[in-house]
């Protein structure tokens, strides 16, 4: 008799018939609605459609299943202040049949991901998006959470390392090396903590008839230094539009090289991680480190 392969409890198995239980079994309101899978939803979720105007977003993997939680406190109180569409939250699931973790429907969002071919030469972009991170960064309600420090540029240092090591020859590894010594070097940000994206990049964000229309997936909402948001500075927009970013959202020399730094760890992340079996991802993050090495 063949044996079953254990099933890993810090990434479930989820299929469509799994969520369409967990909908009809919470949610009974919408059983009666068509239930449909999202391909390339990203690497931390499985997103389905559910009928026109909702979404089902389940955490894949033990690393993202704080979010339908953080998502439904907060982004009902940030989304008066911000020049665009956030998720808007409707119910969070609870775990169950054989699911271990809370889960999320939300209002779903027309759009289109948002890409380098259509936006990386738009100065209106560039200027808007850096409307967006100062409306955040000035957003200032009662009872914000505590300064996050786990996740910092020094804690990624070793992981940062060993992936320059790793792709040495096919990224300039002396390069990499500097600019990621200068990152940590650099003055910490002195002043009062404000809130970041914390994962601000151009899969994040929708488009519609061309033009920026939505921000999406805050896993990683949190105040303190907002250098890591700049990483989309890396990840979107040519030399051009980046001036004009930076001087909209009036960045100090420091930030943008801590900023530099951060858009350098999390694109070598994502390439040792993802490039080998997912053409797209190497793309990306091909651009989104050598942008980073350019300045």
């Amino acid at each position: 008799m063949a044996t079953a392969t254990p099933q890993d409890p810090d990434r479930p198995a989820i299929d469509t018939a799994l969520v369409r239980r967990l909908v009809d079994t919470q949610f009974p309101q919408w059983s009666g609605l068509p239930l449909r899978r999202l391909e390339q939803a990203g690497s931390d979720h499985v997103i389905h459609r559910l009928g026109e105007e909702l979404s089902v977003r389940l955490p894949r993997h033990a690393g993202a299943i704080g979010q339908a939680e953080k998502e439904a406190e907060w982004l009902p109180r940030l989304a008066p202040h911000v020049p665009l569409a956030v998720p808007v939250p409707v119910a969070v699931g609870k775990p169950g049949l054989g699911y271990p973790w809370p889960w999320m429907v939300a209002r779903w969002l027309d759009g289109e991901v948002a890409t380098v071919a259509a936006l990386a030469d738009s100065y209106d972009t560039a200027v808007e998006l850096a409307g967006f991170l100062t409306a955040l960064q000035r957003f200032t309600p009662d009872n914000a959470p505590a300064e996050d420090t786990a996740d910092t540029l020094a804690a990624r240092d070793r992981a940062t390392r060993a992936a320059i090591a790793r792709l040495d020859g096919e990224f300039d590894a002396s390069a990499m090396t500097g600019l990621w010594e200068a990152a940590l070097d650099a003055p910490a940000w002195d002043r009062p903590p404000v809130w970041f994206h914390g994962d601000f990049h151009t899969g994040n964000l929708l488009t519609s008839d061309g033009r920026l229309s939505a921000v999406i997936d805050f896993e990683r909402l949190g105040v303190g230094d907002p250098s890591r948001d700049l990483t989309i500075a890396f990840t979107l927009m040519s030399a051009g539009p980046r001036a004009a970013f930076r001087a909209a959202l009036g960045v100090d020399d420091a930030t943008w090289t801590r900023g530099r730094g951060w858009a350098l760890a999390t694109g070598l992340n994502a390439h040792v991680s993802y490039a080998a079996t997912e053409p797209r991802v190497a793309a990306q993050t091909t651009r989104q480190i050598t942008e980073a090495l350019a300045g």
